[in-house]
């Protein structure tokens, strides 16, 4: 029997919902409410529009509405707003936003996927700026006349997230001075404080001027005033400090929100209304790893909900596993990736949780093959059961890739045996025969068995500061290049020559460029009965990228004679 849906907003939820209800069905009648001009458009893609990546901004809107009833017989309308629910009636409101007339629809069946809107906090000032946020065509179209009509320069860009960031660096690359804001310690929350500082030195290199751990108070004179009374001059203010979800049609007739503030929605993305479904950036999702309620604003998890609201609407039966929230970005030259927990998260939760990390920098693949690249890699699993936790990946290679593999393998349980078992495509372009992945398992397993200890690349300056016995086994000519300070030179090749050189009565830390050739040196030197030794997980290249960012912007003293990032 056919029926009569309507779908509350056009984007990635509500356009995927419409297209998988006509597959599933013919005869039933589609319509799809947009209140703004587009449909179906690649918010994701918006701020590529800056830098001329994407030269016209109506090149980011998918499919228009006569595309969308051509192809799949969907009533796509829009500067068409709902503007109130009858639940009793199973009738919507609808007024256009042109014409100003209003109009009644009925329904079967309601899927609501209204988005979220961006988070614009109440500054003194504000309202004298010139300030635009991003969240769709409209507003990229708008910043990018305003900045080029009035030949502006210096724009700033407050929040660190991913739109933040995308944005910052795709003005850079228009050629303008650019300011990046985040009233937090790092930006990118999806990565720890350790693997960022990869991401901030990539930044800073670019010429953006990237200011972490200091907060927007005011705005005057096309001026930002910072907490610490830091002024930054800006024609225009791009404000990205997050999303909040759009929740006041589903409030005003009775639908409930969750303990998030989001619209609440069951395991088949019903609301508490059997008639009304809910999807995208408004609602909240469960988190399989955490086995909480959260929001995940997400593209690939709306994707999903979609599907599986018109599949249920036709008792199609659909798993719904939780989400454990993977994404990537790109970030000028470097690439980023992360997938489930990261030790942030299991901090900022308080969660019960017994885990170790490795840290790894191996080649993302052959070293003779040109373009061959470090792939910083951080894994984190469970003690003593091996399960994965979660992975963060940063590099100039496939990263994707390499996070997509620890992402499937937590959907399904796996663990470092897993993980070090897996039988992964090899030849020397694309990887390694021991890819980036099994080795993480490699050292998660050695670690979980005893077979060495480490510290992390984190720790060192302390163990500089306190003037603990380090050893480099690098060869003497890496060590004059660049080195920790204080640390004693003794390579690999002649380490086991001069044992006596070593205390026993103290910890002692190897470390070479990457952790590979101390781990060796490590074990060497346990096979020779001393049991005060440590790898340092990252090596000096680790510690380089750990250090530098922050020895740049706050002119301490470094503990390296000289960085090598190589």
């Amino acid at each position: 029997m056919s029926k009569k849906m309507l779908i509350v907003g056009g984007v990635a939820g509500g356009a995927s919902t419409a297209a998988r209800l006509r597959r599933l069905e013919e005869n039933s009648e589609i319509i799809m409410f947009e209140r703004g001009p587009h449909v179906s458009f690649s918010n994701c893609c918006l701020p590529y529009h800056l830098s001329n990546m994407i030269e016209d901004h109506e090149d980011l809107v998918l499919m228009n509405p006569e595309v969308f009833f051509k192809q799949y017989r969907i009533d796509a309308r829009v500067y068409n707003e709902v503007i109130s629910i009858n639940r009793e009636d199973k009738t919507v409101t609808v007024k256009n936003v042109v014409t100003k007339e209003s109009y009644e629809e009925s329904y079967d069946k309601l899927i609501l996927s209204p988005g979220a809107k961006a988070i614009v906090p109440r500054i003194e000032g504000i309202e004298n700026i010139n300030m635009y946020t991003v969240r769709n065509v409209v507003d990229i179209a708008k910043l990018n006349t305003c900045i080029k009509e009035n030949e502006y320069k210096n724009i700033s860009v407050i929040g660190g997230g991913f739109i933040g960031v995308e944005v910052a660096e795709n003005l850079k690359e228009a050629g303008y001075n650019v300011t990046l804001i985040e009233a937090s310690k790092q930006i990118m929350r999806p990565f720890d404080y350790d693997m960022v500082q990869i991401l901030h030195k990539e930044i800073y290199d670019h010429g953006i001027d990237l200011i972490v751990g200091d907060k927007v108070v005011k705005f005057e004179n096309n001026s930002i005033i910072l907490q610490s009374g830091k002024k930054v001059n800006s024609d225009v203010v791009v404000m990205a400090i997050g999303v909040t979800p759009e929740t006041d049609l589903a409030t005003s007739c009775g639908i409930e929100l969750g303990e998030t503030g989001a619209i609440k929605v069951d395991q088949n993305y019903m609301t508490n209304d059997k008639n009304i479904y809910a999807v995208g950036d408004a609602i909240e999702v469960y988190h399989a790893l955490t086995k909480s309620i959260t929001k995940l604003p997400l593209a690939g998890p709306a994707q999903k909900q979609a599907r599986a609201v018109a599949n249920h609407i036709y008792k199609i039966p659909s798993r719904n596993t939780g989400f454990i929230g993977s994404s990537c970005i790109k970030i000028f030259d470097f690439n980023a990736a992360s997938t489930g927990l990261n030790e942030g998260m299991i901090d900022a939760l308080n969660m019960n949780i017994n885990y170790d990390t490795v840290r790894v920098i191996p080649q993302d693949k052959v070293g003779l093959m040109p373009g061959s690249q470090p792939l910083h890699f951080k894994l984190l699993y469970e003690v003593p059961t091996g399960k994965i936790l979660g992975a963060q990946a940063v590099g100039k290679g496939n990263v994707d890739k390499r996070v997509d593999i620890i992402a499937t393998l937590i959907k399904t349980g796996g663990t470092i045996e897993d993980l070090k078992d897996l039988e992964l495509c090899y030849a020397p372009p694309f990887g390694t025969a021991k890819d980036v992945v099994n080795m993480a398992g490699l050292v998660a397993s050695n670690l979980l068995d005893g077979t060495f200890k480490q510290v992390y690349v984190h720790q060192i300056r302390e163990l500089v500061e306190n003037k603990e016995f380090i050893i480099d086994v690098r060869e003497k000519d890496e060590y004059d290049a660049g080195h920790i300070i204080g640390a004693v030179n003794i390579p690999l090749s002649e380490i086991r020559d001069r044992v006596n050189e070593i205390p026993k009565d103290k910890d002692v830390y190897l470390h070479c460029r990457s952790a590979q050739r101390s781990y060796n040196a490590a074990l060497a030197l346990q096979h020779l009965g001393f049991d005060n030794i440590y790898n340092v997980a990252g090596g000096f290249m680790g510690l380089c990228f750990n250090e530098y960012f922050n020895d740049k912007v706050t002119g301490r003293d470094s503990v390296v004679t000289n960085y090598n990032f190589k």
